[in-house]
């Protein structure tokens, strides 16, 4: 199921089913606002979308209640995720999967929301999809590509094109807004030619990884995985959360991979990366990109979780298309 798109006047519901609104600055908050509004959109929040405890996320039962109430609300048409964090996961076996799936509509975050958006899809067959976050939406500089693109997917329905970004920023934006740095990027990168079509499957890969044996995880067969991973994930663990991918049902029919660009402070070069991906027999046969413009480093694309995607990997020219979303 493809939700409808997004129209002039339509309710978008920001929930926190992660960390919580509290820690989001007001000002970043008022300008994320701002930013929906113009764009004409009207922001509602859910009941405890700024509640804040000790562990920073929100009550198991509330953050659920919250999800629920944003599915099953005619007036909403888009659920907007606050931001991550760390146990999206503990909420899974508390959904009510009938209800989304009778209810219908967009569902939008990335990061630890990835644990949410694949189970969604797997259990409910509801597209769902990898993309900023509302307090992506309260970043000053550097968001034109972002904006631009989740606009696109959430208002258009022919199939597009994703290019990559003019530059890319991985600074704590959030902390010093003014004194940001920003590098040229030279665009994808290709490991392994070819051309594959598939369904849209993945996001933060050590989150995705959790949902391995779990009723919650979706078929690998027959997709293209976008992968990326954040600061936390150094080789070492990126390379064997890949290789625990690799050993999972159905991942002999992949048909093709996309990896976000790292952080910095993962310490991912591309020689490193590029020796991780060669060692893998298992990946010989598909068309690989990398540094693709989605993750945790700024600015991101957003893309389906269960979409259609084509992707062409050439030395001289790649290009990454939706062609259902």
């Amino acid at each position: 199921m493809i939700p409808e798109k997004l129209k002039k006047g339509d309710e978008i519901r920001v929930i926190s089913p992660a960390k919580s609104l509290a820690i989001v600055a007001p000002e970043q908050q008022d300008l994320a606002i701002e930013r929906l509004n113009q764009a004409g959109f009207n922001v509602s929040f859910s009941t405890y979308a700024a509640e804040s405890s000790h562990f920073i996320s929100n009550p198991v039962d509330h953050r659920v209640a919250d999800i629920h109430e944003a599915f099953s609300d005619p007036n909403v048409k888009a659920i907007l995720t606050t931001l991550g964090g760390y146990d999206s996961n503990q909420l899974l076996s508390h959904l009510d999967f009938d209800l989304i799936q009778k209810n219908p509509k967009i569902f939008c975050g990335y990061s630890d929301i990835t644990a949410l958006s694949n189970t969604i899809y797997k259990r409910t067959r509801l597209v769902t999809y990898s993309g900023p976050h509302f307090s992506s939406f309260g970043m000053e500089k550097g968001f034109h590509y972002t904006f631009d693109h989740f606009m696109k997917v959430f208002t258009e329905t022919e199939p597009q094109n994703i290019y990559p970004a003019f530059d890319w920023s991985d600074d704590r934006w959030y902390l010093n807004q003014q004194e940001r740095q920003f590098h040229t990027n030279p665009g994808y990168e290709v490991l392994q030619e070819g051309v594959a079509e598939g369904t849209s499957i993945g996001g933060n890969l050590c989150t995705l990884n959790l949902l391995h044996g779990t009723p919650y995880m979706p078929s690998l067969d027959g997709t293209i995985l976008f992968l990326e991973d954040d600061l936390l994930s150094d080789p070492f663990t990126f390379d064997r959360d890949l290789q625990s991918l690799i050993h999972q049902p159905g991942f002999e029919g992949v048909r093709g991979m996309i990896i976000g660009r790292f952080q910095k402070e993962s310490n991912m070069d591309d020689d490193t990366l590029i020796q991780i991906l060669k060692s893998k027999k298992e990946l010989g046969h598909i068309p690989i990109i990398y540094n693709a413009s989605f993750g945790h480093t700024t600015p991101i694309f957003t893309f389906p979780i269960g979409g259609q995607v084509r992707i062409e990997a050439h030395k001289q020219a790649s290009a990454i298309e939706l062609l259902e979303y």
